[in-house]
């Protein structure tokens, strides 16, 4: 294996995304639901930022998967919302390989903010909290588990 992998960004076919938003989309929420609440659990994120994240709304949605997550952070702990009742406070819109991109940091979110391959909508002071929250997160490199997987 070469010690240089690269992510490619890459776009899947359009019928994966009109297949994906006939499908529930529970099962999105609570996996991105238990992935931030391991996180948490693993002292990753700022325990003493994350009062600014209580009870906002935040909708993440993969365009070319047709797949879609709502969740909220509400007493310590991130959260599904199955049926919002209102429109998300932060919401994130792009393709899944601008997702890989971002987990893997071969990408940051200004860049792809600007490339137009990341849509960030709603309040502009909570999302420029959520990425600068994020950015000083020390996240495990992936190469530890992946040993393709380089930064």
């Amino acid at each position: 294996m070469n010690g240089n992998f690269t992510l490619p960004k890459f776009k899947l076919p359009n019928f994966v995304a009109s297949l994906g938003r006939k499908l529930p989309q529970w099962p999105h929420a609570l996996a991105l639901v238990a992935g931030l609440n391991a996180a948490l659990k693993m002292k990753l994120l700022p325990e003493s930022e994350l009062g600014t994240l209580e009870d906002k709304l935040f909708l993440v949605r993969v365009l070319d998967s047709g797949g879609e997550a709502c969740f909220t952070f509400r007493n310590g702990l991130f959260r599904p919302v199955f049926r919002p009742e209102r429109e998300p406070d932060l919401a994130f819109a792009a393709n899944l390989s601008a997702y890989l991109q971002l987990l893997a940091r071969q990408e940051d979110p200004d860049t792809l903010f600007f490339n137009r391959e990341l849509a960030i909508t709603g309040d502009t002071e909570l999302g420029l909290f959520v990425k600068n929250m994020l950015d000083a997160v020390e996240w495990p490199p992936l190469s530890a588990r992946w040993p393709s997987f380089r930064h």
